[in-house]
């Protein structure tokens, strides 16, 4: 059987419309899954799809939100792409068979999100969109005669030859060769105590790009979601809250929508629109405060239709949002730092392509906004496979032998280093805790520390107590890790 022309890594929303954007362009792609379709983390995506798409809304403002939010670490070229594209990207998925939330007039029904000037944000079943989104192209893709998809394979290893990626090496020892590979791994937030992420989102992609070269970059960048449930919640309803639903994270449209937090006085205490970061600490210091495990949120009279997978969710656990307060408290959510790449998805090794979480183009700075991380899976998955496809083929035969799976691609963490990086490397850091963490023997838990050390100041989600100011001469700059050290590199 002939080579495909390319191999994509992960089915999530960026590998599913970077795989059918290689089969639209004429190409045979692989398409490399370590779930079945449609059970990726984009799958429980609540947010949605940010995208300047209304009368009173622009791409010049979707822009300055971003960069906002992203506290002085945004890289403006990238921000500047996404704003632009969006846009498209929306309108292209829709021409796929996407149905976004419209209004009585057939109008996109626009949410507001924490960090937006505007409502910009399409959603699809309310909080259900990476469930339909995922749904959708997934079938595309299964039904694509020129898309070849592996199910339940892992990418064990990237087949490096004289410098290039030629393919890789799947954890049952297959060897794929093609022109280049796009790895859409998703992110390592599951490599914390408290997570919204699924178990898989452990950096699988971020080791193998640095194994065959690739730098990373802004791994101290950490977004912690402010409102994930607490399991066991209150004394009386400790028993009914499954603990299947610890850590399920209740999209912030809800509060877009006017749900508050509340304290143990029952008495609001932040400004629940305000960005992640913002909330996110004052909702533990609030926890500090009153040696509480969680807040409440109250959504009492928010309208349960728009939420249907939140409420359905709640109510399988045992709470009824409708009528109680729901216990939450940040876990770790999302990586806005990963392999360092370009604005096509480059890599920095030839052959090499990174997309969605798993890459770090420099667009979410400090603190992602709100559903931009959607925009950016379409966005960036549309020019890396348009780019990758504009590899040349390459020489018939690989002179390098695939290389074996590599174990430590594969491995799963252990509880120890879970809760030793929520310890010292969570919503707030000090140089001591960092310290015990730079000699870990889990290599992301070891990369993580030496970035957040080496960003002696508080930016965004990185929050130092030892330093809790942003340092002026740090605009801009983005921590990257190569060969071993950690470097300040300005992007713009």
């Amino acid at each position: 059987m002939a080579d495909p022309d390319l191999i994509v890594v992960g089915a999530g929303a960026a590998g599913l419309y970077a795989t059918l954007t290689a089969a639209r362009a004429g190409a045979r792609p692989v398409l490399v899954s370590a779930t079945p379709l449609a059970e990726s983390a984009s799958y429980w995506a609540q947010g949605g799809l940010a995208a300047a798409t209304a009368l009173d809304d622009s791409p010049q403002r979707h822009l300055d939100d971003t960069v906002r939010a992203g506290r002085g670490a945004v890289r403006p070229s990238a921000a500047r792409v996404l704003t632009d594209e969006a846009p498209n990207a929306l309108h292209d998925l829709e021409s796929l068979g996407v149905h976004f939330d419209a209004d009585r007039d057939g109008n996109l029904a626009l949410g507001l999100e924490g960090g937006h000037s505007a409502r910009r944000v399409a959603h699809a079943g309310g909080s259900a969109t990476g469930r339909r989104v995922t749904r959708e192209l997934s079938a595309l893709v299964a039904l694509d005669p020129r898309i070849e998809v592996r199910e339940r394979r892992k990418a064990a290893a990237l087949w490096v030859d004289e410098g290039r990626v030629i393919g890789l090496v799947t954890d049952d020892g297959a060897a794929i060769h093609a022109r280049a590979t796009i790895l859409a791994t998703g992110g390592t937030a599951a490599l914390w105590r408290r997570t919204t992420n699924p178990p898989g989102s452990v950096g699988s992609g971020l080791l193998l790009a640095r194994t065959a070269g690739a730098a990373l970059a802004d791994l101290e960048l950490v977004q912690f979601h402010p409102t994930a449930v607490v399991a066991g919640g209150p004394d009386e309803l400790a028993g009914r809250t499954a603990e299947g639903v610890n850590g399920f994270l209740i999209t912030e449209a809800i509060r877009g929508e006017g749900a508050t937090l509340l304290g143990a006085d029952g008495e609001r205490f932040v400004d629940e629109l305000k960005p992640r970061d913002e909330v996110a600490r004052a909702i533990e210091a609030k926890l500090h405060e009153t040696g509480m495990r969680y807040v409440d949120l109250d959504m009492r009279a928010v309208d349960p239709a728009l939420f249907p997978n939140v409420v359905e969710a709640l109510r399988d656990a045992g709470l009824d949002p409708e009528r109680e307060l729901v216990p939450v408290a940040p876990a770790a959510h999302y990586l806005m730092g990963g392999i360092a790449a370009d604005l096509h998805g480059h890599a920095r090794v030839p052959g090499l392509y990174a997309i969605g979480e798993c890459a770090d183009t420099g667009l979410h700075g400090a603190n992602r906004l709100a559903s931009n991380s959607l925009s950016e899976c379409f966005v960036f998955g549309h020019r890396a496979a348009l780019a990758a496809l504009d590899q040349p083929a390459g020489p018939g035969k690989p002179v390098a032998e695939p290389p074996p799976p590599d174990p430590l691609a594969l491995e799963r963490p252990d509880r120890e280093t879970r809760r030793a990086l929520w310890a010292h490397a969570g919503l707030e850091r000090t140089a001591e805790g960092l310290q015990t963490l730079v000699d870990h023997p889990h290599p992301l838990a070891r990369l993580t520390a030496r970035c957040a050390l080496h960003r002696n100041e508080s930016r965004g989600a990185h929050w130092r107590l030892d330093a809790p100011a942003p340092d002026p001469a740090l605009e801009l700059q983005h921590s990257v890790v190569e060969d071993g050290e950690v470097r300040y590199e300005r992007w713009e």
